[in-house]
């Protein structure tokens, strides 16, 4: 699912404009990156957990040269309970 299907899908069922269902998606996905950015948790109950963690420096062998990779902050996401049972099945 693209965030084109995702405004698509808003529209249909929130029975919105494609103006307001985009720029409530729009809003949503920029407040999670917004937290993200500022090092926040982002807990959507039923669905998972988005966070921010630190990456330790490593050295790794890229196109044949071993290159030192600093570390870094990356982003991750897990799965809540509701949503792995869903997935499973």
């Amino acid at each position: 699912m693209t965030k084109k299907d995702l405004i698509e899908l808003v529209t249909r069922k929130a029975h919105l404009t494609k103006k307001a269902s985009t720029e409530a998606v729009e809003t949503f996905l920029a407040e999670i990156q917004r937290a993200l950015v500022k090092g926040e948790k982002v807990i959507l109950s039923g669905f998972g957990t988005f966070d921010v963690v630190q990456r330790k420096e490593k050295v790794m062998y890229l196109r044949g040269k071993q290159e030192k990779v600093s570390s870094h902050r990356v982003a991750s996401f897990r799965a809540g309970k509701t949503l792995r049972r869903k997935i499973k099945g």
